[in-house]
């Protein structure tokens, strides 16, 4: 399905389990024209915040009452655009861009739904019941409002599907893991294919020549080895719990303390996967998974607190040592998402002592804040450190509006 190229606006929506978040870009120039967030879906206390961004103001207007459904929460949407004449009935809107967690194995391009994707995608459910079946919902919704429209669903997984099968495959029974599509897949994708490309900018550099360990760090965070544009490794695997240590997840563990958790702390299968993916990591080590919070409380001496962040920081450094390995010569390391972007305190440890491997750091450029994206390594170094700003909204729509424009 294609549309014509005067139709040059993408409404991208990450529909979660009670929220939808949303982004209206204009793709001539990757301008935004609204953003928004629907949250507390089915409940009397439900909130709409719509932010339009057009006609010079940015004033945000605020709804809270109940939105009963996925259903109810687009159509409030679609009423707030209308407000700002950019209603989903415009016929400058070539496409809604959905983010959708895993494509699996069959999903590894930006694709147009259908009824026979949609079918296949309720087949993936298993390998992200907390979040496929909430993207799938936002789906429906979108295709019952426009079912002229094409629908992109666009995959975290997608660009990780370039991993060669020594980086992807686990080393358990092969039938087994094949019966049961166990591999590594990895998250986070968009963001991890838009800071590669946008750090390979910012050296002057075509993406085909440039190494990258992109390392996104948020409450959820992954790293990836980038050899010339295409993924070749990455920390998440057959779901978003192996890796780096994360604001709630443990990351890499041994599968050993599984079992010792249920043979020894009699705990069931599903307390086991509460606590590693909701009790465990930096929250688990000390209480909290807000890094600010957690720098303050280390910086007054709370012992916990910088135990918390030298395990972070531990796991952090290895995996900037094994990718450097695995691409055999590293360009830069960019830092990105919430806590890349905006911890000065995590980018100067985790670079701390690595000079050896080509890193290292200017002091005050690291302390700079800033929205653009930007070097922060000293000018002596071998390999370059960025600060890049991801941006999954407009990576999402970029690929939705070149499948559709074609």
């Amino acid at each position: 399905m294609t549309v014509s190229r005067a139709a040059n606006r993408v409404l991208v929506l990450n529909s979660g389990s009670s929220s939808v978040k949303y982004q209206l870009l204009d793709m001539a120039d990757a301008s935004r024209l609204a953003v928004g967030l629907v949250e507390r879906i089915g409940e009397e206390t439900s909130r709409l915040k719509h932010t339009p961004l057009t006609g010079g103001g940015a004033e945000a207007r605020v709804f809270e009452g109940p939105i009963a459904d996925h259903k109810a929460a687009l159509e409030a949407v679609a009423a707030e655009l209308a407000k700002d004449g950019l209603g989903l009935d415009s016929p400058e809107l070539a496409a809604i861009g959905h983010r959708v967690v895993h494509g699996g194995t069959k999903f590894t391009q930006p694709t147009v739904v259908d009824a026979e994707v949609l079918a296949e995608l309720e087949q993936l459910v298993p390998l992200a019941p907390l979040h496929n079946p909430a993207n799938v919902t936002g789906i429906e919704v979108a295709r019952a409002i426009r079912p002229d429209l094409p629908q992109v669903a666009v995959f975290d997984t997608a660009f990780h599907a370039t991993m060669p099968e020594a980086a992807y495959r686990y080393a358990i029974d092969r039938e087994t893991a094949d019966a049961l599509s166990i591999r590594r897949y990895g998250f986070h994708g968009t963001s991890h294919a838009y800071v590669a490309r946008e750090t390979a900018k910012l050296l002057g550099k075509a993406p085909e020549e440039t190494n990258v360990i992109v390392l996104h760090l948020g409450n959820g965070a992954s790293a990836s080895a980038v050899r010339g544009g295409v993924c070749v490794d990455t920390s998440m695997g057959l779901t978003p719990l192996e890796g780096l240590v994360m604001g709630t997840r443990s990351g890499d563990l041994d599968p050993a303390v599984i079992f010792h958790l249920a043979r020894v702390g009699g705990k069931s299968v599903d307390e086991i996967d509460a606590l590693l993916n909701k009790k465990s990591g930096l929250i688990g080590l000390c209480g909290d998974n807000d890094m600010r919070e957690i720098l303050r409380r280390r910086d007054e001496g709370d012992a916990s607190a910088a135990l918390a962040f030298d395990v972070y920081i531990h796991r952090l450094k290895k995996y900037i040592g094994a990718y450097t390995a695995v691409l055999g010569r590293i360009d830069a390391v960019a830092f990105t998402a919430g806590v890349g972007e905006n911890s000065t305190p995590v980018r100067e440890a985790a670079i701390a002592g690595l000079e050896e491997l080509g890193l290292a750091l200017d002091g005050e450029r690291n302390a700079v804040r800033g929205d653009e994206p930007r070097l922060i390594s000293a000018d002596y170094a071998r390999v370059a450190v960025a600060v890049v700003p991801t941006d999954e909204e407009l990576e999402i729509a970029t690929q939705a509006y070149a499948l559709v424009t074609g």
